[in-house]
Formats: C-alpha cells, sequence, structure tokens
C-alpha cells in the first residue's frame, strides 16, 4: 500500500518556529495580564473547545502567530447548530447574530489591546484565517 502524498506547505526552519513560539508566549502573557482567559491552541488539545483568546503558532513558511476568540460552548454549540441546519441569510436567527457580533467584537477587542501593548498586529486572508487576527512583532 502506498502512502498518500499531500501538498502541504513548506515548513519554516527550526528558528524561526523558535521566534514565532517566543512571540506566542508574550501575546499569552500580554493579554493575561489584562485578565482574559488565554490558552496556546497549538499546544492543547482541549484549548480549542475552551473559552477566551486561543493563540497558537504555525509551522509553515507562510505561517505565524494567531490569536481568535473562542466564546463558551453554550453559546458557541447553538449557534453552529443552527447554522448547521441552515439559516436564512438575509434574517440569521438572533442568537445566530449575537454570536457572530461577539466574535467581531472580541477580534477588534483583541486587536486593539495588542496594539496598545507594542504588538505588530495585521489582518490575515480572511478567507484563509476566518477571524483570528496575526501578530507579526514587537512595534517598540
Amino acid at each position: 500500500m502506498t502512502e498518500p502524498e499531500f501538498d502541504l506547505p513548506p515548513k519554516a526552519s527550526p528558528e524561526v518556529v523558535a521566534e514565532r513560539d517566543a512571540l506566542a508566549d508574550e501575546v499569552c502573557r500580554e493579554l493575561a495580564r489584562t485578565g482574559l482567559p488565554v490558552h496556546r491552541g497549538d499546544l492543547d488539545d482541549s484549548a480549542e473547545k475552551r473559552p477566551g483568546a486561543r493563540v497558537h503558532v504555525t509551522p509553515f513558511v507562510d505561517g505565524g502567530v494567531y490569536v481568535n476568540w473562542t466564546t463558551n460552548a453554550e453559546l458557541r454549540d447553538t449557534a453552529l447548530d443552527l447554522f448547521a441546519r441552515g439559516i436564512d441569510y438575509a434574517d440569521p436567527p438572533p442568537v445566530l447574530r449575537h454570536y457572530n457580533s461577539v466574535l467581531q467584537h472580541m477580534r477588534a477587542a483583541l486587536s486593539e489591546i495588542l496594539a496598545s501593548a507594542g504588538f505588530q498586529v495585521v489582518e490575515p486572508d480572511r478567507h484563509g484565517h476566518g477571524s483570528m487576527i496575526q501578530v507579526e512583532g514587537f512595534r517598540y
């Protein structure tokens, strides 16, 4: 039996990944200092389901440090279940509008908090990274 072939993007060097890890740790420290719940999504398999800021490092050449917000399971699961069943995009259910609003506002808040702390924050491609923000380094 032959191994399946996948076109995975090339990986960054260990030095680049180490720099990203250090940056992700700084992002976590700064968000924790504000009182926000934060966890490294790339180091903790349960982080995807835990509410709060999720920071993760991608190991690919075109990767980086990304941050997104996860709501409590009650809101998230309710909204995603409705979405999976199909919705009228012109008039989505109130809970789905609320869920999307929370994600948009928390994305903006995380961006502003990190920028205020001296991080260089950019908006990645929304198609590939959804509601995430990307942190590229320190400005100061």
